[in-house]
């Protein structure tokens, strides 16, 4: 795992998108930008969680996350996800 804040928080959701997509790897992330680079711009991408979780404590959004990784883990990679505390929208990039 990798938390881009504790690497360089000043890099651009470009170079994360690029970083997350060469490894493989899951983003998750709070920022809306990345519909954005994905779905305009048709960025490459493994996956990413949206996570719309604002009034939540930290252990409450991670319990909510953990639970929906769990819950929809076959569903999430190339797709873009969107959490929120009631519901779960999980869409392909590409129809």
């Amino acid at each position: 795992m990798l938390a881009v804040a504790e690497m360089d928080p000043g890099i651009s959701d470009d170079i994360v998108l690029r970083l997350a997509s060469d490894r493989g790897s899951l983003l998750m992330t709070a920022d809306k930008d990345f519909g954005e680079l994905v779905f305009r711009q048709r960025r490459v991408t493994s996956g990413i969680v949206l996570m719309r979780l604002a009034g939540m404590n930290p252990i409450e959004k991670a319990d909510v996350v953990a639970a929906t990784v769990r819950s929809h883990a076959d569903e999430l990679a190339g797709a873009f996800t969107v959490i929120t505390a009631k519901t779960v929208r999980v869409r392909r990039r590409f129809a």
